[in-house]
């Protein structure tokens, strides 16, 4: 069949704004990118899309572009033709924009956007930057994807229990705890709840801790480059790697902390029951 998808879909997905999405969607694509495999990032915030901010780009091609030409002449359409690609060095990416205007935003198809997701199906890895909601569209992408990346900061009460009725809403999709992939950023700033409480409260263990590092991002988005170039010496870049390669099966995951519960995970056991 044409069509039949043979690309790992990364979705990265949280339901809190503002928590890095579109910084880990594109480091993990330039990650991928590095290290040899075709990519495309495909940015489905459709009403607030920045991947082309962060990296400085512009574009007449949209997904909203792609899904009317779909729509009006399928035989002639071609999803590479709505595709721009990320140059820098020796890294290249592919990325498919999202609309340009609201009103776009607001005419998406569900099945045509999976339709032509799965079209994309000649590059190794696809990254998906979801928005913040359980949309049709978002649920649709997470039905088809292989992974879903899914993001939190955890650093106070309100966020740990935002974060709890969003994974156990994935789990009551009846989506396999093996597919879920928790990661929390900013993983090591100061905050009132620790890691491994919060791991015990979710009965599953983080995929990976990102370490905060806002002037490494906020150079990273001023120079409108993947953190490998602007901040090649910074943890945030190492651990972007080390998540990588996870996904690439270039390391071993490590085993989850087996440590006793403390103080907060006690205290708040039963507050989610």
């Amino acid at each position: 069949m044409a069509n039949e998808r043979s690309s790992i879909i990364i979705s990265v997905f949280s339901t809190t704004p503002g928590i890095g999405k579109t910084v880990t969607a594109i480091n993990l694509a330039a990650g991928l990118a590095k290290e040899g495999y075709g990519v495309c990032l495909v940015d489905l915030d459709l009403q607030f899309g920045d991947v082309l901010n962060y990296l400085k780009l512009s574009s007449e091609y949209t997904i909203a572009k792609a899904q009317r030409s779909m729509l009006t002449n399928p035989d002639d359409f071609h999803v590479k033709d709505f595709l721009i690609d990320y140059h820098y060095g020796y890294l290249n990416f592919s990325i498919m924009p999202p609309p340009l205007y609201v009103y776009d935003a607001y005419q998406i198809d569900v099945p045509t956007i999976e339709s032509i997701v799965k079209q994309l199906t000649y590059f190794d890895f696809v990254v998906l930057d979801l928005s913040s909601v359980f949309s049709s569209l978002n649920l649709a992408m997470l039905d088809i994807s292989t992974v879903i990346n899914f993001l939190g900061v955890i650093d106070f009460l309100p966020a740990l229990k935002n974060f709890k009725i969003c994974y156990d809403t994935l789990i009551r999709f009846e989506y396999e705890e093996s597919k879920i992939r928790l990661v929390e950023n900013r993983a090591d700033s100061q905050k009132l709840i620790d890691g491994s409480d919060v791991e015990r409260l979710l009965g599953e263990p983080f995929y990976h801790r990102l370490p905060n590092d806002y002037p490494a991002v906020s150079k990273s988005i001023n120079e409108g480059r993947p953190l490998m170039f602007a901040a090649p010496d910074s943890r945030l870049t190492a651990s972007f790697s080390q998540l990588t390669g996870k996904y690439t099966n270039r390391q071993v995951i490590p085993e989850a902390d087996k440590t006793e519960p403390g103080f907060f995970a006690k205290y708040f056991n039963g507050f989610f029951d």
